[in-house]
């Protein structure tokens, strides 16, 4: 089969589409044919050999992804025979080894989709979406709220858009530049803004006409995460998650002056959900088949251009789910 091979650390452009042999699994697993693979911005940070994130750095040489879809192809010891020409989703887990043409995962973590179900979309929801779910379940998101999402057009944001829009909240969406902009707009958001202006904060009063906003889901940090924070009235929240685009820029004290609440979404707080980790992987996969929740998926890159993908990813060229398709 061809895989992604990463042999050091470093720029993109170590990742290298390479031939190498074809994986088999050992008792209690599948086999997947994949037919889409996950790119996620920790696959990037763990590429450049950066620790501290919720996976060690690995052994190289290694294969990147740890989202999948696709055909289960072959059968390890034990596993039942109606598992094979299943259409399944996967999350690797600490393993990896998605950049790739087959990959191999127990059974029990492999979930089924059903007919008709978009690949890729599949694979959105297995990882990004079980994380959306994480933070809605902090978030608890009320008819009452009026939520800023920042970085709204990515795979996370986009899923929280919609989550907050499901739940009749006001909804106002930022992301960075006019076609990003639109992509929020057109996923519900009551106001969409562009938060590369430097007024993007004005804006959003104005289009409030008085109304603060109580809940800012953040993700991006930095800049855009204090400007987010100080559109927050008294008595709001902020619930924050990722690590990839800088430090939250405020303190307790700014908590304590602003009568605002702060709370992390991810880390320990993940280990508290009843049912855990599939618990959310079924919630997400839940939502994508009845309609509720619809990942917003970039153009696909092959999976020979893996190290573009990664490349367009850091510079902020994609919106949604960055998929490859072998």
């Amino acid at each position: 089969m061809f895989a992604i091979r990463q042999h050091e650390f470093g720029p993109a452009e170590v990742l290298r589409y390479e031939e190498v042999p074809d994986p088999h699994p050992g008792p209690g697993q599948v086999r997947i044919r994949v037919a889409a693979s996950g790119v996620h911005v920790i696959d990037t940070t763990i590429r450049q050999g950066i620790d501290g994130g919720p996976f060690p750095l690995p052994e190289l040489p290694m294969t990147p992804g740890r989202e999948v879809s696709g055909i289960v192809d072959e059968l390890g010891a034990g596993v039942a025979a109606e598992w094979l020409g299943r259409r399944v989703v996967a999350h690797l887990g600490p393993t990896s080894g998605g950049y790739a043409e087959l990959a191999v995962r127990d059974v029990e973590a492999v979930q089924v989709l059903p007919e008709g179900t978009d690949l890729a979309a599949a694979v959105a929801m297995i990882g990004t979406g079980r994380t959306a779910m994480a933070i809605a379940r902090i978030a608890q998101v009320s008819a009452d709220d009026v939520v800023l999402v920042t970085s709204a057009a990515g795979g996370l944001g986009a899923l929280l858009v919609q989550h907050a829009r499901n739940n009749g909240a006001t909804v106002v969406g930022a992301a960075g530049g006019l076609t990003k902009v639109e992509k929020v707009r057109s996923l519900g958001a009551d106001v969409a803004v562009d938060y590369t202006r430097p007024d993007w904060g004005e804006q959003v009063r104005s289009a409030l006409d008085g109304r603060a906003v109580s809940l800012v889901l953040d993700g991006a940090g930095g800049a855009s995460g204090r400007a987010a924070f100080d559109l927050l009235g008294p008595g709001g929240r902020i619930v924050l998650y990722g690590r990839e685009f800088g430090e939250h820029r405020f303190t307790s004290d700014d908590l304590v002056a602003r009568s605002v609440t702060a709370t992390t979404a991810l880390g320990p707080n993940l280990l508290k959900v009843p049912g855990g980790m599939r618990a959310l992987e079924d919630q997400a996969l839940a939502a994508l088949a009845d309609g509720s929740l619809l990942p917003l998926v970039n153009p696909p890159f092959a999976l020979a251009d893996a190290a573009k993908a990664h490349a367009a990813l850091e510079n902020r060229e994609t919106y949604g789910k960055v998929v490859l398709i072998p």
